[in-house]
Order: structure tokens, then sequence, then C-alpha cells
């Protein structure tokens, strides 16, 4: 559009002068007619005699319009935020889900908007729901539900080559939320479970093998030492009689008892 230099013709230009001589005609009501206003995140692209002048948009602030030969179209320049409905996808490892999503865009070029597509919002939406199916297809439920991100990424790079030749940017594409079937929900949840429960038994068997250790370490140094066990038995006696306990159960080892059979022979 931005390329074409042909002007309106001679007759053109006659009812463009037929137009002006009104506009003078019926000075000053007329004036009212042909101002208008375009707000700072508006532009207007004017069509006069069919053709867009001066192949760009106008404002903002007043522009001028003629009575009869002159009609215009306002475009938002504002980011519009754009919900994606829910999708059913088939993923690449046969799961059924329902994925939905938000699309952020603005318009860049008024004119492109105008004169090259017919609803550029309809468009975009459309485009939008047909790249979230077409990506979404080609990756597997774990990829699907762990990179979001970089799904993301790649529906608004498909959508920004497409959309370019319509003067829309897409500013950033989110994936809200993926819904998968119940039964796979629960084969999940189990399969979580699982991992949780091995986990935890490996856990637990790593603190068994390292209390054996301790434990080995704690008799080998009590071997060499033979006056330490009784000491660690009056240190065992004092804790347990600071819970306040109406019965002490304490073991004695067997050895004292037979070194005091041996005293009382002896005596």
């Amino acid at each position: 559009i931005a390329d074409r230099q042909e002007g309106i013709g001679v007759c053109g230009w006659i009812l463009v002068s037929l137009s002006f001589l009104l506009v003078l005609i019926t000075f000053p009501i007329s004036i009212w007619a042909c101002i208008k206003v375009v707000r700072e995140y508006e532009r207007a692209v004017v069509f006069r005699l069919g053709r867009i002048l001066s192949k760009k948009a106008k404002g903002p602030g007043m522009i001028l319009v003629l009575p009869c030969t002159d009609t215009f179209i306002k475009v938002d320049l504002r980011t519009v935020a754009c919900k994606i409905p829910p999708q059913e996808i088939l993923t690449r490892d046969a799961v059924t889900a329902q994925v939905d999503g938000v699309v952020h865009y603005r318009i860049h070029s008024a004119v492109s908007a105008v004169a090259n597509v017919t609803d550029v919002h309809s468009a975009t939406l459309l485009l939008a729901q047909a790249a979230l199916r077409n990506v979404l297809g080609t990756q597997s439920l774990a990829q699907m539900l762990a990179g979001r991100e970089e799904i993301a990424h790649s529906i608004q790079a498909t959508l920004d080559s497409a959309t370019e030749q319509w003067g829309v940017k897409v500013a950033r594409v989110e994936i809200k939320d993926i819904r998968i079937p119940m039964a796979m929900q629960r084969a999940m949840a189990a399969e979580a479970e699982a991992a949780q429960e091995k986990k935890a038994k490996v856990v637990a068997a790593e603190g068994e093998m390292n209390a054996s250790k301790a434990l080995q370490r704690a008799s080998m140094v009590l071997a060499e030492s033979p006056a330490g066990l009784p000491l660690r038995y009056l240190q065992t006696l004092t804790a347990v009689a600071a819970q306040n306990n109406s019965t002490i159960v304490f073991p004695l080892p067997m050895n004292m008892f037979g070194s005091l059979g041996q005293k009382r022979t002896g005596g």
C-alpha cells in the first residue's frame, strides 16, 4: 500500500475541489463537521476517494476531513490482552489435554492493520489458536508441563512472523492452564507418591548406615578404654533419672558381677 504512487486523477481533483467549495459555502457550520479529534493512543487512516491519504495515518490531534470525498477509520494503538479459548491438544505421547492462554499484542502500523486484513483482532486471535495447537502438538506431556516459558516464546515467534504484514507486534504469550484427564492425574499422582517413597527409603537406609558406622567407631573407642563403659552407664542413668520416672531399669555388665564375686571369695 505504501509503495503505490498513483494520484486520484483529474476527476478526483474536480470532486475534491467541489468538496472544498462546499465547505467554503457553508462555512462556518461545515467546519464543525470537517474537524475530527484523534486521541493520543489512536491513529486515523483517512481515505480520499478510496485511496489512503498521504499513505500514512493521521494524528494525534485535530484532522480535517472533507465531506463527500473523505472517510476515515480510527485504529487503537494500545496493547490488547486477548484470551485464547481452551484448545483440545493431542500431545506427542498421545495424551489429550486442554490448554488455554493469553496473547498480548498491539498495532504498530495503522495503515497495514486497516488495508491488509479485514479484522485484525479476529485474525490475530484465530492465528494464536492455530499456533498454540501446532506448537503443543509437537511436545510431550512432560515437556508441556515443564517448559511453559520455552513454548510461550516459540508461539510468540510464530505469531510475530505471521502478523508483521498486518502491522501487529506480539508483545507476550502466556500459557495459563493445562488440564489433563482425571485418570492421567491419578496415574501421575501415584507415580509421584512412589518416587517420594523411594526417596524416603533411600534416606532411611543411609541414616541406618551412618548410625551403624558411628556405633562401630564408638565401640572401638570404648574397647580401647575399659573405664569408659561404666562412665557411659552413669551418664545414661543420670539422663534417665532427670525424666522423673518411678521405675528405672538399668542394665549392668556381667563382668562387673564377676569381679564382685571374686572379691567376696578372696575376702
